[in-house]
């Protein structure tokens, strides 16, 4: 089940985040919380927060998926591409054309998975990293018949100061 970040679920993706990734700032998840709340998912089995996604609108037409971490243990059963499909579907919802990712060069496992869901490899930012690897940005175009195929019985249109935002209603399962 892919359902909203609660405050309640921020250790547990402390500890996703600390075991996905050697740079990690645990406070940024909070400060992302307050500012995108509906873009920032995360995945549930029985009761257990096993993945995350983290996605905003970066341009006009853009979205940039921040982050996307998943256990370990879970990993190679579908969670991550499911993750990254939600937020799409957000994306798309808001009206946005395209999605962008940055992944570590060395990272050939979540290259791969990009790849299988559409990102294309753009450019390469030198030392993107602290550490100085270089990070590869991809991205992916977010075609509009994409709600007309995903679950967006959950995605509601919300009006508000002139501006158009999508809210989740209540959990996302998505079942295949």
């Amino acid at each position: 089940m892919i359902r909203r970040f609660a405050p309640e679920d921020f250790q547990e993706i402390v500890e996703i985040e600390e075991e996905a990734f050697s740079e990690h700032n645990s406070l940024v998840y909070m400060n992302f919380y307050e500012m995108v709340g509906d873009g920032f998912l995360v995945a549930e089995q029985e009761g257990k927060v096993v993945g995350y996604v983290v996605g905003y609108r970066s341009a006009e037409n853009e979205g940039h998926i921040f982050s996307v971490g998943v256990k370990k243990e879970y990993r190679g059963r579908g969670i991550g591409t499911e993750l990254i499909h939600a937020i799409c579907d957000i994306f798309v919802a808001n009206g946005l054309r395209y999605a962008r990712l940055e992944v570590r060069t060395s990272n050939t496992g979540a290259q791969k998975l990009y790849r299988s869901i559409g990102f294309t490899q753009c450019w390469t930012e030198k030392k993107y990293y602290s550490d100085g690897e270089d990070g590869m940005v991809m991205k992916m175009h977010l075609h509009p018949y994409r709600l007309l195929i995903s679950k967006q019985k959950y995605l509601e249109p919300v009006f508000s100061d002139n501006e158009f935002f999508t809210t989740i209603r209540g959990p996302i399962s998505y079942y295949r």
